[in-house]
């Protein structure tokens, strides 16, 4: 009996991991099929390998000037994220007084609220700054957005690292702010990595605000630049549109490859502890 439901759950597990790869598996061969072919004609598994849709998809879309537009801001904003959240976070998890705790909870209800439903006051305060149309202050959004997320998980993970550490430190002669940033932020690295992933990814495609505050088309992020080549130049041509996705998607690729390692145990530590 156990052993039938151990194969059932490999079984199930395998089913939504197949699932959950056809739509890429579907671009791909999208991707490489030449301009005349059409999916469902002939064995639609096997793609025509026609390479030329990436040099043609990577000229007419622009989508390398996109693709370091996003790079920027998500570096920006991921570095504000990491440092203000890891500091806040370490902040409320070893001093226990009643302010941090009011700022902890006002945090926790800033996650209940989507991102999407502050961009009418956003979009005031960023004409007011002079910031509509650059990459810095649609990194200081993403990363506004994402602060309470951010120290959520740091303060959570910070609360499993034994507070002897720290102390052993400061009796020598450290101070809080030299123990935090030279004995507790390098153990932060599960955290980090969980907070690259949650949040590296849905910065890199953020549609919904670039919208407002990215209307140059200079200054285009991904998705933006997809959406414009999808309407003005592709319009049928499937192929060239798969490629441009597959384009687009590579660097994420790459980057939860790099920092997946470490994502559970930064999220289950600190959910553990609290």
């Amino acid at each position: 009996m156990n052993k039938m439901l151990n194969l059932m759950r490999k079984f199930t597990i395998i089913f939504i991991c197949l699932l959950c790869m056809l739509p890429f598996v579907v671009l791909l061969i999208l991707s490489l099929n030449t301009p005349k072919r059409v999916f469902y004609e002939g064995n639609m598994f096997i793609p025509d390998f026609y390479v030329m849709n990436y040099v043609e998809g990577w000229k007419k879309s622009n989508i390398g000037n996109a693709m370091v537009n996003s790079a920027i801001i998500t570096i920006i904003a991921l570095a504000i994220i990491i440092i203000i959240s890891a500091m806040a976070g370490y902040t409320i998890s070893r001093f226990n007084y009643k302010f941090n705790k009011i700022i902890f909870a006002i945090l926790l209800s800033c996650m209940m609220i989507p991102g999407i439903i502050n961009t009418v006051p956003l979009y005031t305060l960023m004409i007011d700054l002079n910031a509509i149309n650059t990459l810095w202050g649609m990194a200081l959004v993403c990363a506004t957005n994402a602060l309470p997320q951010g120290v959520f998980v740091f303060s959570g993970f910070i609360r499993t690292i034994p507070k002897e550490i720290e102390e052993s430190a400061i009796i020598d002669g450290c101070s809080y702010f030299t123990s935090f940033w030279r004995i507790v932020f390098p153990l932060l690295k599960p955290s980090i990595s969980a907070i690259v992933i949650l949040n590296g990814f849905g910065i890199w495609n953020n549609y919904s605000q670039a919208v407002f505050f990215l209307q140059d088309s200079r200054k285009h992020n991904v998705p933006q630049a997809l959406s414009v080549y999808f309407q003005q130049f592709a319009g049928a041509k499937w192929n060239l549109m798969a490629a441009t996705a597959v384009i687009a998607i590579i660097p994420v690729i790459i980057a939860f490859l790099l920092f997946q390692k470490n994502l559970m145990k930064g999220l289950t530590d600190g959910a553990l502890k609290g």
